[in-house]
């Protein structure tokens, strides 16, 4: 059904901001579906639906990069944000580039998993870097957007 490809940047498309998904249903699971299938292949440990140009605000995660931790967000909000934490990012939207950005190192998010259910999760480290992360790419911003323009 899906053939689609990773954006790249400075695909115009990848700052565009995503629209709430309004209903959970099959087509939302196989779109999820879809997305790990991408990720997996791509080698990431994170996804948001914007990257592969389906203007819906879903993320997916995986920090094992093997599926032992399969995460969904369907509508994720980031509730609290705290601590500070720096590794060295990179994009499947942007390859062969990364730089050290600081993130939140705890953050409690709010979302909808797949089966359309309601839940709420503490995340930090890795994981935490992993959401913020696609969180933005929801929001049409990418980590490149936090370095530095000086040279």
């Amino acid at each position: 059904m899906f053939k689609k490809n990773v954006l790249l940047y400075p695909d115009v498309r990848l700052r565009m901001i995503a629209e709430p998904v309004q209903i959970i249903d099959g087509n939302t699971r196989k779109i999820i579906n879809h997305m790990f299938n991408v990720m997996y292949k791509k080698n990431g440990i994170g996804l948001a639906a914007t990257q592969i140009n389906i203007q819906k605000r879903i993320i997916v995660t995986d920090i094992s990069s093997v599926g032992a931790k399969k995460l969904v967000f369907i509508n994720p909000i980031i509730l609290k944000a705290y601590g500070e934490i720096s590794i060295e990012e990179s994009c499947l939207s942007i390859p062969g580039r990364s730089a050290y950005i600081s993130r939140s190192k705890y953050i409690q998010i709010s979302a909808f998993e797949s089966k359309g259910k309601k839940i709420k999760l503490k995340a930090s480290n890795l994981l935490s870097i992993c959401i913020q992360h696609e969180v933005d790419h929801l929001n049409g911003k990418l980590f490149i957007d936090y370095i530095s323009k000086i040279y």
